[in-house]
């Protein structure tokens, strides 16, 4: 035998993230979503997990990097909660904002709320004027929000569009009403007919991290944390009606695109 003793092999810190890997996967009772797990201590103390503090240790920042756990400062790990779904592009389509429903509401029965919303007139930066058609100087409406879901943000964003078409309309103001910005366009006759999204994934700035200006920032909580950075051009027809410029926690979110083979 392998073992004389009798006794279950112990765990390497390989051997012991795949099973805690299994358990959140399979979600065996104390490793569902939002679960608290066990201290390092108590993985230790617990015979049957045959398991040393450091091989614990290992296996749980394994999988932290991985995204399945969070730590919490002061509190412990946890299973992180399931990602926010982003679908693309259902939640842009007519039949959403224009029936007077908000755009996060068609990923999640618990969507993330905008919060920090701040609007008013700024000199966008020089590729969001060329790609609005604005003279260089020349202001646009902005439109910042922040998003929070169970009190962690989330997300920001920064919206950009003509003051023309902003100008007396209820986009100038925190609440844009049911359907939100782009009911308020089509009320003008620019609602969007077509969109354009670029991705990219990368590290996020300390500003993005921390705030700036009084405002507060994502607060990753992990070296190392990675954003979704999300640049969404919508267009009436031939003109170019908004830019928004997205930063998302790209721990906690999933972008889900579905669209025809033709």
């Amino acid at each position: 035998m392998n073992n004389a003793s009798g006794q279950q092999r112990k765990h390497t810190a390989e051997s012991f993230a795949a099973e805690l890997r299994r358990r959140i996967r399979e979600g065996v009772k104390g490793y569902e979503a939002g679960a608290k797990l066990p201290t390092l201590r108590e993985f230790a103390a617990n015979g049957e997990e045959n398991v040393a503090r450091g091989v614990a240790e290992k296996a749980i920042d394994r999988l932290r990097a991985e995204g399945l756990i969070e730590s919490r400062r002061g509190s412990g790990s946890y299973v992180r909660a399931s990602r926010i779904p982003r679908t693309s592009p259902g939640r842009l389509a007519p039949e959403q904002w224009g029936r007077g429903l908000s755009i996060q509401a068609y990923d999640s029965a618990n969507p993330p709320k905008a919060v920090d919303v701040t609007v008013g007139d700024v000199v966008p930066p020089a590729q969001v004027a060329d790609a609005l058609g604005v003279q260089p100087g020349d202001v646009v409406l902005s439109r910042y929000r922040r998003y929070v879901r169970d009190r962690r943000s989330v997300q920001i964003a920064t919206a950009y569009l003509p003051a023309d078409l902003t100008r007396g309309t209820r986009i100038e103001h925190t609440d844009t009403g049911p359907g939100g910005t782009y009911a308020r366009l089509a009320e003008q006759g620019f609602g969007p007919t077509r969109f354009v999204e670029r991705v990219i994934s990368r590290a996020p700035t300390p500003e993005e991290i921390n705030g700036v200006d009084g405002r507060e920032g994502l607060g990753l909580r992990r070296e190392g944390s990675l954003v979704f950075e999300i640049t969404r051009q919508a267009y009436a027809g031939d003109r170019c009606v908004e830019v928004s410029l997205m930063v998302l926690d790209a721990e906690m979110y999933e972008l889900v695109y579905s669209f025809p083979a033709s």
